[in-house]
Parts: C-alpha cells; sequence; structure tokens
C-alpha cells in the first residue's frame, strides 16, 4: 500500500505540472481505490452502523451487488425499530418519555454535541421526532415503507410535530444547519410537508454574506455543511443529479469561497463541497479539480487514509470523511438509487 501512495504522490502532486489531465484523474481514481481498499479490508471490524454508512454510499456510486448484503442487514434492523416505534406511538406520552431519554443519553464529548444537546432538550419531542424522520426516510430509500404496518401513524405524528418552528429557528440553524437542510427534504420527500423554501430562506437570513465573512473555523463549518446538505438532501443522499438552477445560490456562494474552502474547511467538508458540484453536473468546475487534488495530498502514506484534522489514523473514526474522498475521487458520473430492499431484502 505504501508503494501506491508513493507513485499516486509523484503522479498528482510532484508531476502535476508534466501529466495529462486525463492521467491526473486516473491516479485521482487509483487514490479512491486504495482508500477503499483499505476500509474493505477493515470493514468487518466497523460497527453496523459505519458499515451500513459505507456500503450504501459504494452502492449508490457503483451499483455492485456486493454491496446489498449489508445494506439488506441494515434494512432488517430499519424495520424493527420502526415497527416498535410506531406501536409505540399508539401510547399517550410515548414521544415525549422516548425524547427525555434521547437528550439524557446524548453524548457529551465535545462542545459541538454539547450544544446540541442543550438545544434539542429545549425542544420537547423533537428529539425523538428526528430520530424517527430519519428512519422513516431510509425506509421509503429502500422501498420498505410499504412493508411496515400503521406506517401512516408515523407519518400523521409528523405532521403534528412543530417543524416549521424548529427547523427556521436561529438557535437551531446555528447548531445544526446541515440537519436542518436533511429535514426539510425528508419531510417533502415522504409527502409530510413541504418547507423546503423557508428554511432555505431562513438559512440564508441566518448567514448574509457580510455576516460569513465574519465567522469562526466552528461557524464557518457549520455554514458550509449546511450549504452542501441543500444539494445532497435534493440528491436523496447520491442517489440521483439534482437540478443545477434550483441550487444556483449554493453553487455560487461555494464559489465565492473557493480559498477559504480550501484553507480553513475539514476534509470532510471539502469533499461534500465537491460532492454538490457533481450533484448538480458540474464536475469540470475549477474547485471539483483542486478539492480532489488536496483529498489526495491528505492521505496518510502509512495508514492509507485520510486522518483526522489532528493527524489521528482511526478507520472507524475516519470513515465518514473518508468514503466521501473514496466518492468525490472515484466519481462515475452515474448514480444508482436504493438499493430496492422490497422483493423480500429487507427481511
Amino acid at each position: 500500500m505504501g508503494k501506491l501512495f508513493s507513485l499516486m504522490m509523484v503522479l498528482v502532486l510532484a508531476g502535476c505540472a508534466a501529466i495529462e489531465p486525463h492521467e491526473q484523474r486516473d491516479a485521482q481514481r487509483d487514490a479512491g481505490l486504495a482508500i477503499q481498499a483499505v476500509y474493505e479490508q477493515a470493514l468487518p471490524t466497523l460497527s453496523e452502523d459505519k458499515q451500513r454508512h459505507f456500503a450504501q454510499r459504494l452502492y449508490r456510486l457503483t451499483g455492485e451487488p456486493r454491496w446489498r448484503a449489508l445494506n439488506q442487514a441494515y434494512g432488517e434492523r430499519l424495520l424493527a425499530s420502526l415497527e416498535e416505534d410506531i406501536v409505540g406511538l399508539a401510547e399517550p406520552g410515548y414521544a415525549a418519555t422516548r425524547s427525555r431519554a434521547i437528550v439524557a443519553d446524548y453524548s457529551q464529548r465535545t462542545a459541538k454535541q454539547r450544544a446540541r444537546r442543550d438545544m434539542l432538550s429545549e425542544w420537547g419531542e423533537i428529539a425523538f421526532a428526528r430520530g424517527l424522520l430519519f428512519r422513516l426516510v431510509q425506509a421509503e430509500y429502500h422501498g420498505l415503507l410499504p412493508a411496515i404496518e400503521d406506517h401512516e401513524r408515523a407519518l400523521g405524528y409528523q405532521a403534528e410535530v412543530d417543524w416549521a418552528a424548529f427547523l427556521t429557528d436561529p438557535e437551531v440553524i446555528e447548531v445544526y444547519a446541515a440537519q436542518v437542510a436533511n429535514y426539510a427534504y425528508f419531510l417533502h420527500q415522504l409527502g409530510v410537508m413541504d418547507l423546503r423554501r423557508e428554511v432555505e430562506a431562513a438559512f440564508r437570513r441566518h448567514y448574509p454574506p457580510e455576516r460569513v465573512a465574519e465567522l469562526d473555523n466552528t461557524e464557518y463549518r457549520n455554514w458550509l455543511y449546511g450549504l452542501t446538505h441543500f444539494v445532497i438532501a435534493d440528491s436523496r443522499y447520491y442517489q440521483r443529479k439534482v437540478d443545477p438552477a434550483v441550487h444556483a445560490w449554493v453553487l455560487e456562494a461555494l464559489e465565492r469561497e473557493a480559498t477559504d474552502i480550501l484553507t480553513r474547511a475539514t476534509a470532510d467538508i471539502q469533499a461534500e463541497v465537491a460532492l454538490a458540484f457533481l450533484l448538480a453536473g458540474r464536475e469540470d468546475h475549477p474547485l471539483v479539480g483542486r478539492v480532489r487534488e488536496a483529498l489526495v495530498a491528505a492521505v496518510d502514506p502509512a495508514s492509507g487514509i485520510i486522518p483526522s484534522p489532528s493527524g489521528r489514523g482511526s478507520l472507524a473514526g475516519g470513515e465518514h470523511r473518508n468514503v466521501l474522498a473514496i466518492m468525490v475521487l472515484r466519481w462515475p458520473g452515474r448514480l444508482h438509487p436504493g438499493p430496492d430492499l422490497s422483493d423480500g431484502g429487507g427481511r
């Protein structure tokens, strides 16, 4: 593995000016495949959720049947947890009780986690509703929603939640920008309610260009994550391309911030910025190429993966960062929806 990365560095970095563009892209794809090989070998040692996250994205990137098994295992867990909560929703007070337990158990290891826990504690049943919403849209993505008995009860519950107040609240946007964008699209995709334009307007009000210029690194990264997730959520998490006209405001904002994105953003966020352009059909944008170069340069030859900003090379902790890098570096131009597990694969 070390020899392969040394070769990549020679091709992509030292010899960048001397090689043809198509050779550089081949080297970047090879870099993505090399990171993928490290994770494929380690995948059985990762948690079920990390395995799901990785396999879901690799399936949508490649359409390869070999990724279905881990998605099917996830489908089984998904159905079981949804059915438990849907039964529970028939009991008065169930959602409130679950919300209190979720907030009590919320990790407080980092400042970001503590801020999110404090925020969720002020919003009643939102802590439960948001987790349920995520699992409902996951079931819909995989064709499993019709198989869930009384799933309309869960959708009806979502319709009663005051999502508009939550998703447009400035304090929520301040610490939860990416999730705010996600939930607006999830609600629309499930046919519950359409808050996409209201949430976009609230986000843009909270982050006018003059304020963005003054953000510290933590706030700046939250803003960037939020921006990219308007596109990513619209793509049904890498299942389809998006209309670039709808997200022109996102792409223009990212374009203006190209220099700071490459100097202030983490590798995770840089990859999501590139994915926003790729999902909008803008692979030719210069920022995509610059992010690809940055991702290849960030690979640690010893571990074969992109480490954390602090230099940690944990495979589990770096799964999100590295699978995004794989997607950007390997990007094939075509996406694969699903996988559809409605043929019994979810059971």
